[in-house]
């Protein structure tokens, strides 16, 4: 399973105290992993557009004790860096994004590449040296094939201070791009 992939990618790149985003929260389930990641000192800021999305993973880090490091932010990804911390620039370990839509909503809010893009170049300037920016693009949402080009395009104009790594199966691809490398 590729979200297991990612989270290994990750959790070889995180540390306890250290600084993490999850770009898409989501249900919550990669940002409580990212928050028992960098426990009990780190930080993870979340962002998300929608208010079901936050109230879910607010429910799932409170029953797991992890509320009190992480800030939840009802912001899309592509604004990222208006919400982060200048001393947070070069800081960051990981960055996480699970693209398509939330599981069990509504399926006509998607993400779409004219915010992802810009969100994907935020957070490639807040990883630290060996951060790890992990990106699950998923096919089944309308504009899904626009989105997957459009990322695959901006892969392809990375320079030879990233690494990335696909991972691909019948549903998802998962990208990880290594920093600094």
């Amino acid at each position: 399973m590729l979200t297991k992939q990612a989270h290994a990618a990750v959790a070889g790149c995180v540390n306890p105290g250290d600084r993490v985003i999850d770009a898409t929260v989501g249900n919550g389930h990669d940002c409580l992993f990212l928050a028992q990641c960098v426990a009990p000192s780190g930080r993870v800021l979340g962002f998300d557009v929608q208010p079901a999305a936050l109230q879910a993973t607010a429910q799932r880090l409170q029953a797991a004790g992890l509320s009190e490091i992480v800030e939840l932010t009802q912001l899309g990804h592509e604004q990222m860096a208006q919400r982060v911390r200048d001393d947070w620039v070069g800081q960051v370990s990981a960055v996480m994004f699970n693209l398509g839509y939330l599981p069990g909503s509504d399926k006509s809010v998607v993400t779409r590449a004219t915010t992802t893009l810009p969100a994907l170049d935020q957070g490639l300037g807040l990883l630290r040296h060996g951060g790890l920016l992990s990106l699950m693009v998923y096919h089944g949402h309308p504009g899904a094939a626009q989105e997957a080009a459009a990322i695959e395009h901006w892969v392809a104009r990375l320079g030879a201070h990233f690494r990335v790594t696909r991972h691909k199966s019948a549903g998802p691809t998962l990208l990880l791009v290594r920093a600094n490398v």
